[in-house]
């Protein structure tokens, strides 16, 4: 049966991709199949069960290519875990007694639904691959094909996520006015926490970008406007141990010869450390509905801080964190290539029946494909031994 109605929502956190592959789906929808009706959910898989959905209309068809110009999502965005119930009908996306995922079904069939887009990252698109199989189990008959959007890249098997490499500029270009504050302090800590749970790719990227962006800038190496000076000293990621004594060490000698020490932090480093002291000390560990620690509540970059300042002599000590910053860009040009490349490939695949997560799938070759649900899982981890950051790391001296 021809497609006839195209439905698409934005889930999670943001990232420099959803408005982009928003427009570019309904550029894409609109250049093929101009007679396929398109609606929106509004503010992710909560509007599914609720039943809050917009029209897209001529006049959003005929100007969807400006949405690639700005970063947030046109369509809103939320946290929502079907199979977790309690959360559901806690926040009344569902009555008491109610499955979220039958809930949302006969949503889409009362809607007229053909094919769904979900726009997000793994726990977007594992509650796509969750109400798929429900679909599939309970004879609905749907297409769900999902993009892959995490600013930390960190959904397995695809390769590269939509919008990682714009955060990772614009992370860059956060830390470079964050660094200038040494100019003003003598002796200072400069913490850049970067957001990342489990993966430290992005911090690894951000901190990259900022010191190629030092190797090429013109300075006039003069006192405080000095390369060394505003350059990174530090990277610290989930997938890399290290001890934190030897680092306060090497830092400290960092601090006497330049007067200042800039460290990238990825939010998910000492995540461990942290809630196990919580958790001795009898405190309660705040999570999210998926169970995930609130990194913004245990605050690892003030406890990388506190624990090093005192230990390489630092003055002050200033902790910021780029990831509102980054997360919430449009999207740079080598990531609009990827999110065109993704959306026209979402809509052909969606046209012809085929559900999965679009993406290079690299347990394939690194071929685009719509992966399969079942596959797809959050917790990639960073390949420290990538040649740009073992290269970053004996540039900045770390060993």
């Amino acid at each position: 049966m021809a497609t006839k109605t195209v439905a698409m929502l934005t889930a999670g956190g943001l990232a420099p991709c959803l408005s982009s592959a928003v427009g570019g789906l309904i550029e894409r929808y609109t250049e093929i199949a101009p007679d396929v009706r398109i609606i929106a959910y509004c503010n992710g898989y909560a509007g599914l069960l609720t039943g809050d959905y917009v029209e897209v209309t001529p006049y959003v068809r005929a100007n969807a290519g400006q949405l690639h110009a700005f970063g947030g999502s046109p369509i809103g965005n939320s946290r929502v875990k079907f199979t977790n119930v309690a959360d559901c009908e806690a926040r009344g996306l569902v009555e008491q007694g109610q499955n979220p995922l039958e809930v949302a079904a006969q949503q889409l069939t009362r809607d007229g639904v053909d094919v769904l887009h979900t726009i997000g990252g793994d726990d977007t698109n594992t509650a796509a691959a969750d109400l798929a199989a429900y679909l599939a189990a309970n004879e609905y008959n749907l297409t769900v094909v999902g993009l892959p959007k995490t600013i930390d890249n960190d959904v397995i098997p695809i390769k590269q996520s939509l919008g990682a490499w714009t955060a990772a500029e614009q992370g860059a270009i956060f830390a470079r006015n964050v660094i200038a504050e040494h100019t003003a302090n003598p002796r200072m800590l400069t913490v850049h926490e970067v957001m990342g749970r489990a993966c430290g790719w992005l911090t690894a990227a951000t901190a990259d970008a900022h010191h190629r962006w030092v190797k090429n800038a013109d300075f006039v190496e003069w006192m405080e406007n000095a390369a060394a000076r505003w350059d990174v000293h530090g990277v610290f990621v989930p997938e890399r141990p290290f001890n934190i004594a030897n680092e306060a060490e090497r830092l400290r000698a960092v601090m006497d010869t330049h007067d200042g020490v800039n460290l990238f932090i990825s939010e998910g480093a000492g995540v461990n450390e942290i809630v196990a002291a919580m958790e001795a000390a009898g405190e309660e560990v705040p999570r999210d509905p998926f169970g995930h620690v609130k990194l913004d509540k245990v605050n690892p970059g003030e406890w990388f801080a506190t624990k090093l300042a005192q230990q390489i002599g630092a003055e002050k000590v200033l902790v910021q964190k780029s990831g509102y910053f980054s997360r919430s860009a449009p999207a740079n040009a080598a990531d609009l290539a990827l999110i065109r490349e993704c959306t026209d490939f979402a809509v052909d695949a969606a046209l012809s029946g085929r559900s999965g997560v679009i993406g290079q799938d690299e347990e394939r070759g690194d071929e685009l494909r719509a992966i399969e649900f079942e596959r797809i899982k959050g917790g990639k981890h960073f390949d420290v031994t990538e040649g740009w950051f073992t290269n970053l790391l004996g540039e900045i001296g770390q060993s």
